[in-house]
């Protein structure tokens, strides 16, 4: 096993890189804040083919691989790129599947559908908040023993709800999302709905992940600038320590990560497991780095104008889109230990 990028994955991370960094600066990601989407960044990703890369190329997709899609999540979550990226690729892996959304498909890679997931079942005819919902064209739910796609009658609108991670949260609930389309029943559908919300957590690890990384950076960069008593901050040797505990950490969760995309890209009976650990670590060490380049901040970090904030509030809000992390460690002691002897 090999986690190291591979040529052309090293050149698309530089020019996916490059992208975020010119078009999710700062200054759009706060002016987006309101519903959590730059409608013109969107628009440059689709002319990339980035909402279809994952898909099979003969199905009009990219073909590119889930370490790919990883590179891609890395870099929009370096950026905090004010767009519901892993939703909208699990979405299109779950529309490339049944014949019934060749059409919705091709309406993602031309930009006229923006399509994100429920990653929980739909219960009494709603799934609750939904990442994506208040830009989302349709939305890809598991409904009793039907995959269906939602879409909501023209002229029909959905309220954002408020949000600390920039997730274009809203309700999802058939009584507004009336329109439905069959995709799978059965076994087939459960699977595929199970198979597409693990694809998202190792997206979801992937954007955190690159959330990590810059936010250690942030708090590198002020710790060399601020001073007390007449030095550098970054001369003491608790900061020093903390930022090279969180390091380590991040060192790890970032092999994590990229392991578990190398399981689903090789078909690994651990790829479902791997999938859960990567969000639950890569959650809990961006949310650490986050808060600690926060608190060298000082009374400054959790002001509007540093940009620090706005990754301490994606860390915390990110990782709860399937609830809180207690119930995906019950899930992952049941993926782990399943048929063993308590």
């Amino acid at each position: 096993m090999d986690l190291s990028l591979t040529e052309d994955q090293q050149a698309l991370r530089g020019s996916v890189a490059e992208l975020f960094e010119k078009q999710a600066t700062p200054e759009r990601v706060r002016a987006a804040e309101a519903v959590g989407h730059d409608a013109a960044l969107w628009r440059v990703l689709v002319q990339s083919g980035i909402p279809t890369m994952g898909v099979a190329e003969e199905l009009g997709g990219g073909g590119a691989t889930v370490s790919d899609l990883v590179v891609v999540a890395i870099e929009a979550g370096r950026r905090v790129a004010p767009v519901v990226l892993p939703e909208v690729l699990t979405a299109a892996a779950l529309l490339a599947g049944p014949a019934a959304g060749a059409d919705l498909l091709a309406g993602v890679g031309e930009g006229t559908v923006l399509p994100t997931v429920a990653l929980r079942p739909l219960r009494d005819g709603t799934a609750g908040p939904v990442a994506g919902a208040a830009v989302a064209d349709v939305v890809v739910a598991l409904d009793g023993e039907e995959l269906v796609v939602l879409s909501r009658r023209e002229g029909v609108a959905v309220e954002p709800l408020p949000d600390l991670g920039g997730a274009a949260i809203a309700e999802v609930s058939t009584a507004v999302w009336s329109q439905r389309l069959v995709l799978a029943t059965g076994d087939e559908a459960r699977r595929a709905h199970a198979d597409a919300v693990s694809l998202w957590r190792v997206l979801t690890a992937a954007a955190l992940e690159g959330l990590r990384q810059e936010a250690l950076r942030i708090g590198v960069d002020y710790v060399k600038d601020r001073h007390a008593f007449g030095v550098p901050i970054a001369w003491f040797q608790t900061v020093q320590h903390r930022l090279a505990d969180l390091a380590t950490a991040g060192d790890g969760a970032e092999l994590l990560v990229h392991e578990a995309a190398w399981a689903r890209d090789a078909g690994s009976v651990k790829a479902a497991a791997l999938a859960r650990m990567a969000l639950l670590f890569a959650g809990e060490t961006a949310f650490a780095t986050a808060a600690a380049s926060l608190h060298f901040h000082g009374g400054y970090g959790y002001t509007l104008e540093y940009d620090i904030q706005l990754y301490y509030r994606r860390a915390k809000a990110w990782q709860l889109a399937l609830g809180a992390p207690r119930y995906e460690l019950r899930a992952l002691a049941a993926d782990l230990f399943a048929g063993e002897a308590a």
